[in-house]
């Protein structure tokens, strides 16, 4: 073994005994120093500490893919693999010595251990398990413990849904640390994920989200076991087996203490346990952990460092050479042995390692390690590529390595594109750092880290945004720290917290995000609502003193403030009387329901005294008594319209100054409905169909008809009471107005409904029908239409042309309301839905003897004109409209007429004993008798026609 010049110092205890700190302290105590460390990271992470103390001007970093050295480098921090040679610096330290029993890397650690000593002062660092073997192959060495800072003790199994704050999470394969990383994310608001493959700065922004509170947990493989300081308080591991390279085996109880140890910073105590499917630990494993008692490493991995390069098979021999110590067992086949066996057998590679400076070279070139792991021989290809272009030209061609590296420059794309990217790039920036192998050096180790560094902001960004939902992360740590939240409503009603999207403001209702799943959307709920405390008593001071007309009612009983929902109707005592029901969130306050309730109350009571006014002044009307007053009670009950079927007898009995009385107040009786007539217009409408159906307890109010329309289609299903409440009748496939009817029933009045007529002009105007639709319509008032053809007479005589507009100005000075007092008591619709026949006879007297008379004389001159112009005849089509009685049983007619059959009165004559008045054979008119005493006007275009009249 090799004389120690100097002080050799084996500093060993547990995790967190500030071993590596020791270690820094000590090599700046000196004028020169080399530390190597077992990750990337860790040699990055301790590099940043010394250039804080020193500068960067005396600090070197070198490890496989970054090579940051000054001119002036007096301290040089390093991978245990990219260790300089031969600089002879004052102190080295060689960091988790234990290591030497790896079997992937055991070997080069075990080389430095035995190798690499500096010039005043060496330290180890690492397990007390090292303590033997070590003074067996440095007998010089002497030898510190160091106690943990804090106690570490095993808390059992864990679901990761109840894994406390500031807690690690250990898993040994990507897929295993993604989808605890997903859990997480959907669980508690996400996690950092920091993994050995990833680069430097994308573990640096990890580690700092990770410390800086934005996310609580922390997912990882065992790359945190090799002194990566973080502040974790617990450590669970979510599986106890792992790929080592070569098969899947269980981890050794050193290995878990060392992970399991990161647990507890400085004087902070830790914990460890398992989760997932991982079973709980063994109670010798766990007492081992916690007293920090192993069995010893009694050999260390080894290979051969005095290699021999003057052929292939020197070199390959060398390489497999044994140690002869018994505390050193030869190393399995490392990967740049393995690539060299493979080149060796290719005779091109073969062909070219002739001598020993092609074999030196081809060995550096073998120890390019396989960053991308995806196949063997794809990596031997590359190598073997390196090797020929070095050999032929003596560096790697410009132009190949452009495109190689220009195919990775690509940040675009999700995690395990970029993970592969970064793999790839790091065998570039490897191959960069090597002295001589590539043209123009600075410019390609400057390239190539820019890569790296684009692909790694590009992957922290995934990973992210896949797995940490920084909304809910921040929420959460705001109000862990019971810091007041600040919540912004925007026009659009969008509610942010803290800067992050949480939900919709709605009123005074907030809606919550629809992505926010599981513990994320409590958490989200809960923030939201702290924060719009205050946003909510400002909306409802603005909402209480805002003017009736921002405030509106839906026709399904909902209360409008402008484009948001604030409240429903309910009913209440009364139709006129609905309860209002606020929408607030119950965490808006008491006090904000009742603010909303009042200033809704105060719009829908203003609202229905300003559209029923008349309605509610009849209410009111206290010289309304006795009978009057029941109907006026009746008529407010059913909001201003009822059909008159429902109060028929009361309307008989009613007295002309009761009806009188009534009429101040706009009170229609028509022949269908009793109605106030402003009680028809579109806006009671629509209001009176809202708290009809509040009333009738509908789950689907029925919809306003369009306002201006005489007729509509009728509607299906609709509930039973419907039509009058919508202010019409339904009469076949269609619905009419009912003052519309009322007009059209005094049109009847005039015609001769039992002999049979035609419908006028003016029935179809004012029921803005065709000829079709208006035959549906009388069948559905109960008459039945008789379609027929006959040629149609062409108006060209003067007299036709001014006998139209006369009979229509004569019909047109109908009345516009029919005289109900002398009408019969029982004329209406049974129910709001079917149409009483019987109804119909009571508003269609027969038509007069003298028009009677008439018609045969119009008849036959009209055949004759006819006759006369047969040929060039056009067809057109009518109806004749007859009254069709309904028929009622025989006992039910001797009911009503109080007598033997056919000894009492007949639909619409007189009761009592009153005798029946003689009409002589004619039927009743509406229209007065014409005076024959009265002389002929001779301008009369009729005039001749009643000459020949009086003639015969």
């Amino acid at each position: 073994m090799t004389n120690l010049p100097a002080r050799v110092c084996a500093v060993l205890g547990p995790t967190n005994t500030g071993k590596t700190h020791y270690a820094i302290e000590r090599m700046l105590a000196h004028r020169t120093g080399v530390i190597g460390l077992p990750l990337r990271l860790l040699a990055r992470e301790v590099y940043d500490k010394i250039v804080a103390l020193r500068g960067p001007s005396v600090v070197a970093l070198v490890t496989g893919e970054e090579r940051i050295v000054p001119p002036r480098a007096a301290y040089w921090v390093c991978t245990v693999e990219a260790m300089p040679q031969g600089i002879g610096p004052d102190f080295v330290a060689i960091d988790e010595v234990q290591l030497c029993a790896d079997p992937e890397r055991g070997h080069v650690f075990t080389d430095r251990l035995l190798h690499m000593r500096g010039g005043r002062e060496t330290l180890f660092l690492g397990a007390e398990t090292m303590r033997g073997v070590i003074a067996q192959l440095v007998p010089k060495a002497e030898f510190m413990r160091r106690e943990r800072f804090s106690q570490l003790s095993y808390t059992g199994p864990k679901k990761t849904s109840r894994m406390p704050e500031r807690s690690a999470i250990v898993g040994f394969s990507v897929d295993n640390v993604y989808a605890i990383a997903e859990l997480l994310r959907r669980q508690k608001g996400g996690a950092a994920v920091v993994m050995g493959a990833l680069s430097p700065r994308t573990r640096n922004a990890q580690v700092e989200m990770y410390q800086n509170g934005d996310v609580e947990y922390l997912v990882a493989t065992d790359a945190i076991g090799m002194g990566l300081n973080l502040d974790v308080n617990h450590v669970a591991f979510s599986s106890l087996t792992k790929f080592d390279g070569r098969k899947m085996r269980h981890l050794m109880p050193n290995e878990l203490s060392q992970i399991a140890g990161r647990a507890g910073r400085h004087t902070n105590n830790g914990t460890f346990g398992v989760t997932g499917e991982a079973p709980p630990l063994d109670p010798e494993v766990v007492e081992a952990i916690e007293s920090h008692r192993f069995t010893p490493i009694k050999k260390l991995q080894w290979r051969n460092n005095r290699l021999e390069f003057g052929t292939l098979d020197a070199l390959l021999n060398s390489l497999s050479a044994p140690s002869g110590e018994m505390q050193l067992a030869r190393t399995r086949d490392a990967d740049d042995h393995r690539t060299l066996q493979a080149l060796s057998q290719i005779p091109e590679v073969a062909a070219r390692a002739r001598t020993p400076a092609a074999v030196r070279l081809l060995w550096d070139v073998c120890q390019i390690p396989d960053f991308r792991q995806v196949s063997f021989n794809e990596h031997n290809a590359i190598v073997q590529r390196i090797f020929e272009f070095l050999h032929q030209d003596g560096q790697i061609s410009q132009g190949w390595l452009q495109d190689r590296v220009a195919r990775i420059d690509k940040p675009a794309g999700d995690i395990d594109a970029l993970s592969k990217r970064l793999a790839y790039i790091r065998t570039w920036t490897y191959v960069a750092q090597r002295k001589g192998w590539v043209q123009d050096e600075n410019y390609w180790r400057g390239e190539t880290r820019a890569v790296e560094d684009r692909l790694s902001d590009a992957l922290h960004g995934a990973l992210t945004q896949r797995f940490v939902d920084r909304r809910t992360s921040v929420l959460m740590r705001r109000l862990k720290q019971k810091e007041s939240l600040v919540a912004e409503v925007n026009d659009k009603g969008e509610v942010t917290v803290e800067g992050q999207f949480a939900g919709k403001l709605t009123g005074f209702r907030f809606q919550l995000d629809p992505k926010a799943t599981g513990e994320e959307a409590k958490t989200l709920r809960s923030a939201a609502l702290q924060a719009l405390q205050p946003q909510f008593k400002l909306m409802s001071d603005r909402f209480y003193n805002a003017p009736d007309t921002e405030f509106d009612f839906t026709e399904q009983g909902g209360l409008m403030w402008g484009e948001y929902a604030v409240g429903k109707l309910v009913a209440g005592g009364d139709a006129l009387s609905p309860i209002v029901e606020p929408f607030v969130d119950e965490e808006a306050g008491a006090e904000v329901a009742e603010k909303l309730r009042r200033r809704l109350s105060h719009f829908i009571n203003r609202k229905i005294e300003a559209v029923f006014e008349p309605l509610i002044a009849l209410k009111n009307d206290e010289t309304v008594t006795g009978l009057a007053r029941g109907v006026a009670f009746r008529l407010v009950e059913s909001l201003g319209v009822i059909p008159r079927s429902v109060i028929a007898d009361d309307v008989k009995a009613l007295d002309q100054d009761a009806r009188g009385l009534l009429r101040k107040h706009g009170i229609r009786f028509g022949q269908f409905t009793i109605f106030q007539h402003l009680m028809l217009k579109p806006a009671p409408t629509r209001l009176r169909l809202v708290l009809w159906s509040l009333q009738e307890g509908l789950s689907e109010f029925p919809e306003a008809p369009p306002p201006g329309l005489v007729t509509i289609p009728a509607v299906p299903d609709a509930p039973k009471g419907y039509y009058p409440r919508a202010g019409y009748r339904l009469a076949g496939e269609r619905a009419i107005r009912i003052d519309m009817l009322e007009r059209l029933a005094d049109m009847l009045r005039a015609v001769d409904t039992r002999g049979g007529f035609e419908a006028t002009a003016d029935m179809l105007s004012i029921t803005g029908m065709t000829l079709e639709q208006f035959a549906d319509l009388m069948g559905g008032l109960g008459y039945a239409g008789e379609r027929g053809e006959r040629a149609k007479v062409k108006a060209v005589e003067p007299a036709q042309k001014a006998a139209a507009p006369a009979e229509a100005a004569q019909e047109a000075a109908a009345p516009a309301e029919a005289a109900p007092e002398t009408a019969p008591a029982d004329v209406a619709e049974s129910t709001a839905t079917e149409v009483a026949p019987e109804a119909a006879a009571e508003v269609a007297p027969a038509a007069s003897g003298e028009t009677a008379e008439a018609e045969p004389e119009t008849s036959t001159d009209a055949s004759a004109d006819a006759s006369a112009e047969a040929e060039a005849a056009e067809m057109e089509v009518f109806y004749t409209f007859r009254w069709v009685p309904k028929k009622r049983p025989a006992d039910q007619g001797r009911a009503r007429n109080a007598g033997p059959k056919g000894k009492g009165q007949g639909k619409g004559q007189p009761r009592g004993n009153a005798k029946k008045p003689e009409h002589k054979g004619k039927p009743r008119s509406g229209k007065p008798a014409p005076n024959r005493d009265k002389p002929i006007d001779p301008d009369n275009p009729f005039a001749a026609l009643m000459a020949l009249k009086n003639k015969s």
